[in-house]
């Protein structure tokens, strides 16, 4: 059986695209906080309101989503996506001007929102292109091209930001004059602020293409039915209900392990934040190669089989982290494994969750894509943490997340839930 007919192979491309676009913003916003904290000498609980702003609105955006477009269309939905995304990067610049953190906040906060609809189109909109026994397969395509637009992003960052901030300490920017200080922090949010801006005059152009080609729409046949029923049927489904739990958990690991892997690898390695990056791009490689990796691996193994052996893998990493503090490259080593391991977790845990759930799938899609609000609740948990007991500590956090995934990987097999196909 195909994973992708060749009637799809066109669309599937088109919105495979989109998945590219909101890992290079997932991304690009994780390295703002090691920026933040640079340039505001912020704490690291502070600066984790960054990872607050930009999850919170994807949960609050997602829910909204999946209502538009089952109204809709997949392809409206995507065009207001990518308009949100636009305009929430452009107010980078009136953020600038203020120098002001909370409207840095609002930017990234609508900006997520963007990227919070296109998630909730494009997932299931990938499911729905073939046959329901390779969509979870379908889906690890589709996803394997999301760590490109992480790569992409951190690159961004590291020359265009990180590489552009002043080496001075907290204590030496406390010692500036008002004037001193005041050039030096516009210099650097303007090198935020150009890199942002640029990114969403990009994304008008896509917007402007997406709106020229011919896609299928995607609307629902029928009446739909009412939101109680619908959240009815998804809630008596133990596979959807639990997969969202597991969503909630991995997102929140996944965000804390790449929020503070800068901010560990300067403190084992000496380094600062423009040389530490280039650790966090080897992680996000290393996520890319191994979800294709575990993609081809599905032709011979169930998914929830690999869950499993991925999260008992970074359960062991993260408490490597943890206890290896001061060890150097040993602990570096380890929260790159981290990430190698993470690569199949969220289209796994995201394709299971939608098995069989067939007309709901628009919204529970959308309950999926809100149990991202793990990343905006965990990550100030591992921030604060961190300020307390020091950021190998804080690794505490997804080491609990992962044992939550697999508990689920554990319910999901002995059900027998997903099969090879």
């Amino acid at each position: 059986m195909k994973t992708i007919e060749k009637k799809y192979l066109l669309p599937f491309c088109l919105v495979t695209v989109l998945f590219l676009l909101w890992g290079l913003a997932n991304n690009m916003t994780d390295t703002l906080l090691s920026a933040f904290k640079r340039i505001m000498s912020m704490s690291d609980a502070q600066t984790s309101l960054i990872q607050f702003a930009f999850y919170g609105s994807y949960f609050c955006f997602a829910l909204p989503a999946a209502l538009y477009i089952r109204k809709y269309s997949y392809k409206s939905g995507v065009i207001l996506g990518l308009c949100l995304y636009a305009a929430g990067a452009i107010l980078f610049f009136p953020a600038s001007k203020t120098a002001s953190y909370a409207f840095y906040l609002a930017a990234i906060y609508i900006m997520a929102g963007g990227c919070s609809i296109l998630e909730t189109t494009a997932n299931p909109y990938i499911l729905s292109m073939g046959a329901p026994q390779t969509a979870t397969r379908r889906l690890n395509i589709a996803q394997s091209f999301n760590p490109l637009g992480s790569i992409t992003g951190i690159l961004l960052s590291q020359y265009f930001i990180l590489g552009e901030l002043s080496s001075a300490s907290a204590a030496e920017r406390a010692a500036m004059s008002p004037e001193k200080l005041e050039a030096l922090q516009a210099h650097e949010l303007g090198a935020v602020t150009g890199t942002y801006m640029t990114l969403g005059f990009v994304l008008l152009a896509i917007m402007v293409v997406m709106l020229l080609v011919r896609m299928p729409e995607g609307r629902d046949d029928g009446a739909a039915d009412s939101l109680k029923e619908t959240f009815r049927r998804l809630l008596s489904n133990k596979t959807y209900k639990w997969g969202v739990v597991a969503q909630f958990f991995y997102i929140g690991a996944q965000i804390g392990v790449w929020s503070f892997t800068i901010r560990l690898v300067m403190q084992e390695l000496g380094i600062l934040e423009a040389r530490a990056a280039t650790i966090y791009l080897v992680s996000i490689i290393c996520f890319s190669a191994a979800r294709f990796l575990f993609t081809w691996l599905m032709k011979w193994f169930r998914p929830s089989r690999l869950l499993l052996w991925a999260a008992v893998a970074d359960i062991v990493l993260c408490a490597l982290v943890v206890l290896c503090k001061g060890s150097g490259w040993l602990c570096v080593g380890a929260l790159v494994g981290v990430s190698f391991f993470m690569s199949l977790m969220f289209p796994t845990i995201y394709g299971i969750a939608l098995t069989d759930v067939g007309a709901d799938a628009k919204i529970g899609a959308s309950g999926l894509i809100m149990a991202i609000l793990g990343g905006a609740l965990l990550t100030p948990l591992q921030g604060r943490i961190s300020d307390l007991f020091g950021v190998n500590a804080s690794y505490l956090v997804p080491l609990g997340c992962f044992v939550v995934v697999l508990a689920y990987a554990c319910f999901v097999v002995h059900n027998s839930v997903d099969k090879i196909s």
